[in-house]
């Protein structure tokens, strides 16, 4: 029998973005140190055009950046980005990648992805809501609350299209509402108690 694997005892940060995110992702990758113990996931909705954010993005970051293949392993210290023309889901501890549900109108696959997290990984969710149009993500964030994880809205005069944090903001389900450099400071602030909470429970 394969033994049960503990790489859901870290936190998954997901970053939902789309226009104006590139800005938010670099601010928000230069203040977070490369050994904080959590997995990066930026949710970038590009429905027709090839994501470049795997390429470059690695200059803002220690962390390796990976572009997310069919039943790549999460592992924390590490940054993923999602795929053009896919929905993201997890599954035993690897990410599955499906064709994108919704082809035509606004993208999803923020609100696709938190709710397969909210359903299918048991460490800490902390999902954070950054520039971009429309409301995508939004849907999902209270179940993300139920869960146990913390919600991040992008602090809306820090982006340069407010039209996804203000939504997020107006479902009610955000914890903090912060600029990038802040958010960064809240993720090192979450991972560094679930360290201490994980410590704790390895010596009890």
């Amino acid at each position: 029998m394969k033994a049960k694997n503990t790489a859901k005892d870290f936190p998954i940060v997901c970053v939902g973005g789309s226009a104006g995110g590139l800005d938010t992702y670099i601010r928000l990758l230069e203040n977070l140190p490369p050994d904080m113990g959590v997995a990066v996931v930026i949710v970038n909705h590009v429905r027709t055009l090839a994501t470049k954010l795997h390429e470059v993005l690695p200059q803002y970051t220690q962390m390796p950046v990976a572009l997310i293949t069919e039943k790549l392993n999460i592992t924390p210290n590490q940054v993923f980005i999602i795929p053009e023309k896919r929905d993201l889901h997890v599954l035993n501890d690897e990410f599955r990648l499906k064709p994108i549900s919704k082809p035509w109108g606004w993208p999803d696959v923020i609100t696709v992805f938190m709710r397969s997290l909210t359903e299918n990984w048991d460490g800490k969710l902390i999902a954070v809501i950054v520039s971009g149009y429309d409301g995508d993500g939004a849907d999902a964030l209270c179940a993300i609350k139920e869960a146990g994880g913390i919600t991040i809205a992008q602090k809306p005069d820090t982006a340069a299209y407010p039209d996804m944090p203000e939504t997020a903001i107006d479902s009610g389900c955000i914890d903090f509402i912060l600029s990038p450099e802040d958010i960064a400071r809240e993720i090192i602030r979450i991972a560094h108690m679930e360290k201490a909470e994980n410590s704790i429970k390895f010596t009890s």
